[in-house]
Order: structure tokens, then sequence, then C-alpha cells
């Protein structure tokens, strides 16, 4: 992944892909080799109008165990005040 100036992530293009007969698509090497993506990984795609995205399944879980965390620390603070 690239950094913009403000070391603000900015999107890094990793080259095209095309859908094959029977659904699937290849991943680019560099973007496997960035992402650690081997071939047991759970990748989880989502979409919206403007297109899809594939994230690791794990990266989305450590998100949202530590929201979750975030949260509840949240919530006990507002119920001690």
């Amino acid at each position: 992944m690239e950094n913009d100036f403000n070391g603000v992530w900015s999107p890094k293009f990793y080259g095209s892909t095309t859908i094959g007969e029977r659904g699937q698509m290849v991943i680019p090497a560099e973007a496997r080799k960035d992402f650690d993506i081997t071939p047991s990984s759970k990748l989880l795609v989502f979409g919206s109008p403007g297109g899809l995205m594939v994230v690791k399944a794990e990266n989305i879980t450590g998100f949202l165990t530590k929201a979750s965390e975030m949260l509840r620390a949240l919530e006990k603070a507002s119920l001690s005040t």
C-alpha cells in the first residue's frame, strides 16, 4: 500500500483481472503477496452500486472485535457518569 504526502492511505492499483467461465478471477500476484493471500485464505466480497470490495475475513473479524470492545467501554463509561 502507498501513502500520500499527508501520510493518509491511498489505494494502490494492482492491475486488472478477467472473470473466467466458472466465475473465478485471479488476484494479481503482487496483491496476493502484499496482503498475504494464500490458497487457504478466506475472503469476503462486499458490493455497492460503485463496485465490489474483497477483504480478508481475518481483517474484518479483528476490526469488529476491536469496535465491539470500544463500544462496551463507551457504554460502561456513560453508565458510570
